[in-house]
């Protein structure tokens, strides 16, 4: 489906946007453009691939203007541009809303006006019961996102993927663990019993294609994924490295959940399984609110939802076999330097 297509990225210079890049250049795609806001960003990578099929656009999510001049002639659309620090969300929630979620709205408008054939909006588990200002903007585009692909029907087919942790992307915790380990300092975990989604960037870039191959409109795409508490993640690491670094306790942060999760109990209750994947339809229910008051699903009380806590989670081995796919750990174990 990729020959002699189009593909815009938007945030195609962040840990999604370079991973995804690289599996569709090895696709007969006929031109992938880069839509960012980072002239550094997008001028190392020129310099990285090389390659004529790559076209770069400076831009904001948040400048419709910027959107539409990118988006002339494009067939497919992978959605990554966003504000995913939570921290930075929570002292600044409205930056996050305006990228997030106006942002969002901002690109399916200029998508479906150039009648785009598909779009594939990234989302995050922290969208899932959100308590912090991230997981919320992230929850708002979702529903925006779905509510677009009510009326793009006959254009654009809009679809959401939701991931858990991709390990070692820019900013995440395996990073920071290893540099703790090189710089002789201890491995600073919140709580220990704290669990996460496990995913390899090359699983997020199958999600992805999956989606585009197979995503219906308003439909939300999970893999089923890997997981494991903070403890065993820092004890299969100090394992890997053969180190006995002291693990510090630092408690809770602001914003912090104990566990995620993928898919709400109602969404359990209308999932299909498909193997590897689960999808979700579109709710596609109208303003007529019997569905919400005098009428109701039995199936959603008898459901648990899909989270870190109650799958099968790995243990020490499992997670060093998991790590070991892991460039910033091969450079570790290489006794190269690794940077946050």
């Amino acid at each position: 489906m990729f020959t002699d297509k189009i593909l815009l990225i938007t945030g195609g210079t962040g840990t999604f946007g370079n991973a995804v890049l690289k599996g569709f250049l090895e696709t007969k795609i006929k031109e992938v453009r880069i839509f960012s806001r980072d002239e550094k960003k997008q001028d190392d990578m020129r310099k990285e691939y090389a390659d004529s099929k790559l076209k770069f656009y400076i831009g904001n999510v948040r400048d419709s203007s910027s959107l539409r001049d990118a988006m002339i002639g494009v067939d497919l659309v992978f959605h990554a541009a966003a504000l995913k620090q939570v921290p930075s969300c929570e002292f600044f929630p409205v930056e996050a809303l305006r990228t997030n979620a106006i942002g969002t709205e901002n690109m399916l408008n200029a998508a479906i006006d150039a009648k785009v054939e598909r779009v594939i909006i990234l989302s995050t588990d922290k969208a899932v019961y959100p308590i912090n200002a991230m997981g919320i903007s992230k929850a708002m585009m979702e529903k925006i996102a779905v509510a677009k692909s009510r009326v793009a029907t006959d254009t654009t087919t809009i679809s959401i993927t939701r991931y858990g942790n991709v390990m070692a992307s820019r900013g995440s915790v395996i990073p920071l663990f290893i540099k703790q380990i090189q710089e002789g300092h201890p491995l600073t975990i919140t709580d220990p019993a704290m669990s996460r989604f496990m995913m390899t960037i090359e699983d997020a870039v199958d999600l992805v294609v999956y989606a585009f191959e197979n995503g219906n409109p308003g439909d939300t795409f999970v893999q089923k994924a890997a997981a494991c508490t903070l403890e065993t993640l820092a004890l299969a690491l100090k394992k890997l490295l053969k180190v006995d670094t002291p693990i510090t306790v630092i408690g809770t942060r602001h914003g912090e959940k104990l566990y995620e999760t993928l898919l709400t109990r109602e969404e359990m209750a209308v999932a299909e399984d498909l193997g590897g994947y689960y999808r979700v339809p579109a709710d596609n229910r109208d303003l007529n609110y019997s569905q919400y008051f005098s009428e109701g699903r039995e199936e959603v009380a008898l459901n648990l939802d899909y989270n870190s806590h109650n799958i099968d989670q790995k243990d020490v081995a499992g997670m060093c076999d998991l790590l070991l796919k892991l460039e910033c750990v091969q450079m570790a174990l290489r006794g190269e330097k690794v940077e946050v």
